[in-house]
């Protein structure tokens, strides 16, 4: 229950950061172009604390830690001041808007560049243990020592084994495609009955290469009566210690151009998760509320890299859902604004407002239906 409260908090200060990020993108873009903020705010009313009394700005904190706002003047729509976000011209209330979402995708950006430049996980094998008669025996690959156990009842080794740091000259790193973490043992089931050449590291630091030529996909057994069968086996012959990663360092222009691929990467990766929503809408196999506290959950146990990477991810994410054309998202309201302006403001306020909270419905019912389908996967349904 107390990992379980940790992950609920880990994640509302998380997503109430990548907001607060947001609307401080809108918070700028505002009062560069002369438009009046009345507050800027630190979740959601009601009201728990005025921070600071500006000029013409309230910065406050609010009891509902589900994220943050900012309250233009005019922003609903309608406003006899000058000031009033609704009296500007067009081009400037859609650079306000996308001033939020600029702000996450940047903060996604230099996150991104910042693990690339210093702490970049590269997939690596470390070998706990080696298995007698294969082809990792009879190249002589060391394991390693178990040491414990963890609660769970996982073994815990020590880092006297073998690492595998790559194969036929190739590395393969984590977050260039997360969803490939086992990159590494996937080169090698794929080359089964082929040489190879290990790239090894020793416990004292040496490396070497070394060939091997690995075992089949399927090996036959003989059973009892003499029958044959074929059985998938280790390509290697090797016990795995999960843990196995190393970090790699780049210098800047290089940690810049990988930050922005990866950002780019995690922003497509939303948008193909949102149309496999739509397409299997009657069992979503996306995250919502309850399923990101279990993914924090996992992040939590793992280097601290890995929550920054997933920080990053959803700062990118945060960023596409806004700027896609779906009341009340920014999105949504860009498309309002320019709807109205190819309309001539034939589109009624109340109209405009029915748009806007229609959506908001339609979007709260989501989170309702994917978060039903989150807890049935949590209770192994």
């Amino acid at each position: 229950m107390i990992d379980g409260l940790i992950d609920i908090v880990l994640l509302l200060a998380i997503l109430v950061g990548l907001v607060v990020i947001h609307e401080l993108g809108h918070f700028v873009a505002a009062r560069r172009a002369g438009v009046r903020v009345h507050e800027f705010g630190v979740g959601f009313p009601p009201r728990a604390r005025i921070l600071h009394r500006g000029k013409e700005t309230l910065w406050t904190v609010n009891w509902l830690p589900i994220g943050g706002f900012v309250r233009l003047e005019g922003e609903e729509g309608e406003s006899t001041d000058k000031r009033a976000f609704v009296n500007q011209p067009l081009r400037t209330r859609l650079v306000i808007l996308l001033a939020g979402v600029a702000m996450n995708f940047l903060l996604a950006w230099l996150i991104m560049s910042l693990i690339a430049g210093f702490i970049d996980p590269a997939s690596t094998v470390k070998v706990a243990d080696v298995m007698p008669g294969t082809p990792a025996a009879r190249i002589g690959l060391l394991g390693s020592q178990q040491v414990g156990t963890t609660s769970e009842g996982r073994p815990i080794y020590d880092d006297s084994g073998d690492v595998i740091v790559g194969v036929d000259g190739r590395t393969w790193m984590l977050f260039d495609d997360i969803t490939q973490s086992d990159a590494l043992l996937g080169y090698l089931r794929s080359h089964a009955g082929q040489e190879v050449t290990l790239q090894v590291r020793r416990a004292d630091g040496t490396s070497f290469d070394q060939p091997v030529t690995l075992r089949p996909a399927r090996t036959p057994v003989y059973v009892a009566g003499g029958a044959v069968v074929t059985m998938p086996t280790s390509a290697l012959g090797i016990v795995i210690d999960p843990t196995g990663y190393e970090s790699v360092s780049r210098g800047p222009i290089d940690a810049i151009v990988v930050g922005f691929q990866r950002t780019v990467d995690a922003s497509t990766l939303i948008i193909r998760g949102l149309g496999d929503m739509i397409a299997n809408l009657g069992n979503p196999q996306v995250a919502g509320p309850i399923g990101m506290v279990s993914l924090v959950g996992g992040t939590r146990e793992l280097p601290p890299v890995f929550m920054l990477w997933l920080i990053a991810l959803l700062s990118a994410n945060l960023g596409v859902i806004n700027i896609l054309p779906f009341p009340p998202m920014d999105g949504g309201r860009m498309a309002m604004a320019i709807a109205q302006k190819l309309s001539g403001g034939r589109i009624s306020i109340a109209l405009e407002r029915t748009i806007y909270f229609s959506g908001f419905v339609a979007l709260m019912a989501l989170l309702v239906w994917i978060s039903y389908f989150d807890i049935r996967r949590l209770a192994g349904g």
